[in-house]
């Protein structure tokens, strides 16, 4: 009888020694109030039964507050905790700059290499592209992403590396000359991704684990290249379709380079302390790594190697975010405070850099500055706006800002109206945001924990407005007349069939009900509404400006520019 007591309670002792092991750690050196002010921040991710986020502060190089909120998984009811492993989408983007920075120290490549060294099949712009600029965002190469989807992809399609390596090597243009602006491209850290396959003979998934993550002790964060493989402890990603109803949001894709980091809270800590301590990634490194962008003109851009360097509250900031599919991650270090903190969601509707700043204002203070020229341009010139209280303008005053805009750079058109006293940014596409008076003249967009500040310049004529959105620059728009309808006459001038050859796809313009509809391929797309004479917009995010003759037009979207298509 005593053995078999004996034998229960060792039967016992293990099992709870093995769940204990099982039980992820918790760190909490936070004063009870201080940490229900983080958990408040949080509240909307952590509800029963919904996907949430996991959150990690770091403090001089200890974890001093990490916690899971929601669940990692629906199906069953697992839920998150700082070990739970997420998709962190262009987060990533600083590990694929860490393989090419390190192998420009082991002498492999330098960042002056053009792309034809790498990819000789490329038109011959790539004789102009050099590795740097793929890391800072200033090739020109136009984003992959857009191509798929003006191609009429849609998120469950699956293309591999070769397809997408043959539709760049389509694009007969840029959308700019390589080094004279800043547009952020996936296609161009793709490539970077594979230039480290290229130089070592092997993937870039297995060059930064032996190089990167294995040295670091980061047992949990991997390139993500084959979709089919088993991840211990992974977060699902998921999309709300209602209130309490949720969709299952992921992707069978392999590409790596422009995301495709799977980590943890606890691994990007590892990452995190190595920028400070240096034996592994060595001071000329993170140099690199964190030095803004110089353009052509010589202005400088906060956009250094898969890292933004910037200022928030008087602090240098070194960040990034990022978004795919049912994923957002948000990570953002203040290096002279040692202080860092990420914020890794699985459901696409969070906005983890507004969760992170608020955390961040808990803990580091502002600092009062006098802003340099260059951070008058985003968020550090935009500080004061931020802080200023909202004033009230009468509807009279409000209605005289209304009306069409047009970015000719972007090539949209926005609106400006006014809805119960209140003006507001229209985006065309379905959404609109409200601003908040704080001047006469200037507005400050509502519910953003970034100051985004909207500027008329109301005498001028026409009117003008500036649109500072920080990390983006200011964008200028000229208010416009814009054409509402087309007599049927006018319908027959653009209805037909276009193609493009770098796409390697038809778009069609039919006739429905008075007035035009977009096809791609046959399917039918988005309507094509009217803005100026031989212009469309198409879902408020395509533009299309027909040549005059009608017999061709040029697309833009975004990342995307002067995509051209020829009447069959």
């Amino acid at each position: 009888m005593k053995l078999a007591i004996r034998l229960f309670v060792i039967i016992l002792l293990y099992a709870f020694a093995k769940a204990y092991a099982q039980t992820p750690p918790t760190y909490n050196t936070l004063t009870p109030e201080l940490a229900a002010q983080v958990d408040a921040i949080f509240k909307d991710t952590d509800k029963p039964g919904h996907p949430g986020a996991a959150l990690g502060i770091y403090k001089d190089g200890e974890i001093i507050y990490a916690k899971g909120y929601g669940y990692a998984n629906l199906e069953y009811d697992i839920p998150i905790t700082s070990t739970s492993v997420f998709r962190i989408a262009s987060t990533s983007k600083q590990f694929t700059a860490a393989c090419i920075v390190l192998l420009a120290q082991q002498g492999k490549l330098s960042l002056d290499d053009t792309l034809d060294t790498f990819f000789p099949e490329f038109p011959s712009y790539a004789k102009e592209i050099t590795v740097q600029q793929l890391l800072s965002h200033t090739s020109g190469i136009r984003d992959y992403l857009v191509l798929t989807m003006l191609s009429g992809l849609g998120d469950d399609d699956f293309y591999t590396d070769d397809d997408l390596m043959q539709w760049l090597v389509k694009q007969d243009e840029l959308n700019f000359t390589p080094g004279s602006a800043h547009l952020y491209s996936n296609s161009g850290y793709w490539l970077l991704g594979q230039i480290v396959k290229k130089v070592t003979g092997t993937s870039m998934a297995v060059y930064a684990e032996k190089e990167i993550f294995k040295p670091l002790g980061m047992t949990q964060t991997h390139f993500h290249d084959d979709h089919t493989q088993i991840v211990k402890n992974r977060a699902s990603g998921y999309y709300p379709i209602s209130n309490d109803t949720f969709m299952i949001n992921m992707t069978t894709l392999d590409m790596i380079g422009d995301g495709g980091i799977f980590t943890t809270i606890e691994d990007l800590k590892k990452w995190d302390d190595a920028y400070y301590t240096s034996t592994i990634l060595n001071r000329d490194f993170w140099d690199t790594m964190t030095t803004k962008t110089v353009l052509n003109d010589g202005t400088t851009h906060k956009y250094a190697a898969g890292l933004e360097v910037d200022t928030y509250n008087g602090h240098k900031v070194v960040s990034h975010g990022g978004a795919f599919v049912g994923f957002r991650a948000e990570k953002m270090q203040f290096p002279d405070a040692h202080f860092t903190v990420v914020v890794l969601a699985n459901r696409g509707d969070v906005r983890p850099d507004q969760l992170a700043s608020q955390v961040v204002d808990l803990f580091l203070d502002p600092i009062e500055t006098n802003p340099t020229t260059e951070d008058k341009k985003g968020t550090e010139g935009n500080n004061a706006f931020a802080k200023a209280s909202p004033i009230t303008l009468s509807t009279k005053a409000l209605k005289k800002f209304e009306g069409t805009y047009w970015n000719e750079n972007a090539q949209i058109a926005r609106k400006l109206v006014v809805i119960n006293d209140t003006l507001n940014y229209d985006r065309q596409d379905g959404r609109v945001t409200k601003m908040v008076p704080i001047a006469p003249n200037t507005f400050r967009w509502e519910g953003f924990t970034i100051p985004i500040i909207l500027t008329v310049e109301s005498d001028t004529n026409p009117k003008r407005f500036a649109l500072d959105i920080p990390g983006q620059g200011v964008s200028h728009y000229t208010q416009f007349t814009p054409v509402t309808s087309l007599t049927p006459a006018q319908v027959n001038l653009y209805v037909g069939d276009y193609y493009s050859k770098e796409l390697d796809v038809t778009y069609t313009f039919e006739k429905l009900n008075g007035g035009i509809m977009l096809l791609i391929n046959g399917e039918r797309f988005a309507p094509a509404a009217p803005v100026m004479q031989d212009r469309f917009s198409v879902g408020g995010f395509l533009t299309i400006v027909f040549n005059p003759d009608q017999q061709g037009f040029r697309a833009a979207a975004g990342r995307v520019k002067n995509l051209k298509f020829v009447r069959k």
